[in-house]
């Protein structure tokens, strides 16, 4: 069984950026968020991915991802995704024996920067990187499942 534990954090500055080609860049839409479960169609370049994850308890969650051809996750991700998309730019930065993960999130949720670490256990001892701000892995807003309905351009608006 697969299971995905990781820590998420808000990212203070740029400082984290050592070659920006480096970036790759993800279009991903759901299909299901469902607290319970989610489905999503992801694209990584001539990639395409169709996920499914658990519900989240803790920092842990089932989670199966499974390749698909491109076209198929360009045709589920323009026709049958909820709106808006999610639009990021995934950089990866070693740091202390460890790949973190930034995301660059465009459009909608243009402005947030989060920083992901996958973890071999729930109790594993992660080191944060000097750029590492607040955690943000029991927050639910920071989902980006949660982002497609509730886009973080939208926060500042409700005051």
């Amino acid at each position: 069984m697969a299971i995905e534990i990781e820590r998420k954090y808000l990212v203070k500055h740029d400082v984290w950026r050592a070659d920006p080609a480096q970036g790759k860049r993800y279009r991903q839409g759901y299909l299901s968020t469902d607290a319970d479960r989610v489905v999503r169609v992801r694209t990584v370049g001539d990639q395409g991915f169709l996920t499914i994850k658990g519900a989240t308890t803790g920092i842990e969650r089932l989670e199966f991802e499974y390749p698909i051809p491109v076209a198929d996750a360009d045709a589920m991700l323009d026709r049958l995704c909820a709106r808006p998309l999610i639009e990021k730019t995934r950089y990866r930065v070693p740091f202390e024996g460890r790949v973190w993960e930034v995301d660059v999130f465009e459009g909608e949720n243009a402005g947030l920067i989060i920083a992901e670490v996958e973890l071999p256990a729930v109790g594993a001892v992660v080191a944060l990187p000097p750029w590492a701000g607040a955690e943000v892995s029991a927050d639910p807003r920071y989902y980006n499942s949660n982002l497609t309905r509730h886009p973080y351009a939208r926060w500042r608006d409700a005051g």
